[in-house]
């Protein structure tokens, strides 16, 4: 479980010591969330929860192109090039019916060192993977639910070709020049040597990295030790030890914008906190403004101070690397930000 082939790193590659950086007047990664809606039902995410139990994801399905455009143009006025855009959140980045002049159009404004789409990859047809290759996306990460037609009923309440999906895949990977293609699965998914065996010799000679990640026990109102049959899900995304800390470090180097422009501070399936809309502040703007960090300062004091949100929430360990730990320097690097708002650090 949690084995990697071909490529062993995490996908996003080395990272550096957070707290050495902060605070940062660039994030390392803004998240674009350009479609509220999915086309797959997978057990272990807030789509396979009833409507009144996901609490409020967006006000509008689909980001304006106008809206991002604006968003992409802000970025340039970042002093440094985030490290990543990403095309995913809670949703299926392809419904996205502009999803290719999407990545264009940050390629071109060179405002990230790598543009990533997260996709379950069922919606590729040879047209869109030319689109998307074309337009200059750096890393497209597939999310497999499944080795057969049954798997994704099962898992995914989806009804998947399943020979054409790898087909779709490897019509990808074959065009696509200097696109990582990354493909994963969740263990669960593929308990038996047998079936780890087979995700490998499915999707290894159509992939430039591969992995078995482990599920992540990440919302409260699905039970997951039913979904795994049982398994014990107590080791992070990618293997390794699970990491203790108090502060989320995700809102002090990411922020998320989602369809409707409104801003958040992580990638949690439950809302923190709004911090911001882009239509009527720049992204720097809102990423420097008072109101992320005022979140930040709470979260340096406690999670719970920072939201109820946060104060319940596990999904931040389970990512968690050693390099963003940030507990032993709270009292620092709230100073700097103070400093950095111009405040004195005697609060």
């Amino acid at each position: 479980m949690g084995e990697f082939s071909k490529d062993s790193l995490t996908p996003g590659g080395a990272r550096a010591v957070l707290s050495d950086a902060l605070p940062l007047d660039t994030p390392y990664l803004i998240q674009m969330f350009p479609s509220g809606a999915c086309n797959f039902r997978c057990g272990f995410c807030i789509y396979a929860l009833e409507r009144s139990q996901r609490g409020q994801l967006s006000d509008c399905m689909f980001m304006d192109m106008g809206l991002y455009r604006k968003c992409i143009d802000d970025m340039r006025a970042f002093p440094q090039k985030l490290k990543m855009l990403r095309f995913a959140a809670i949703g299926e980045p392809l419904l996205h019916k502009n999803i290719a002049e999407m990545v264009a159009y940050a390629k071109q404004a060179q405002i990230a060192e790598s543009i990533d789409i997260v996709t379950n990859g069922s919606l590729l047809t040879h047209a869109l993977s030319d689109a998307l290759i074309d337009a200059g996306l750096d890393r497209l990460r597939i999310s497999v639910e499944g080795l057969s037609g049954k798997d994704y009923r099962k898992n995914a309440q989806a009804e998947v070709d399943f020979p054409r999906l790898v087909e779709q895949i490897g019509y990808f990977y074959t065009h696509s020049k200097t696109t990582h293609v990354y493909i994963k699965i969740i263990d669960y998914m593929v308990q038996t040597p047998e079936r780890q065996r087979r995700f490998f010799e499915l999707f290894q000679p159509v992939s430039h990295s591969i992995a078995i990640e482990h599920l992540t026990p990440t919302i409260p109102e699905i039970d997951y030790g039913r979904l795994s049959g049982g398994q014990a899900n107590d080791l992070p995304q990618n293997g390794g030890k699970l990491l203790q800390a108090e502060v989320c470090p995700q809102g002090f180097y990411m922020m998320q914008i989602n369809p409707d422009g409104k801003v958040v501070p992580c990638c949690s399936m439950k809302y923190p906190a709004v911090l911001g809309d882009v239509h009527y502040a720049s992204v720097p703007e809102l990423w420097n403004g008072s109101a992320f960090q005022h979140f930040r300062l709470e979260m340096l004091r406690s999670r719970a101070a920072a939201s109820p949100v946060c104060r319940d929430c596990s999904l931040y360990r389970y990512d968690l690397h050693e390099e963003d730990v940030l507990d032993a320097q709270k009292e620092r690097i709230a100073e700097a930000i103070l400093h950095s708002m111009g405040k004195d650090a005697d609060r």
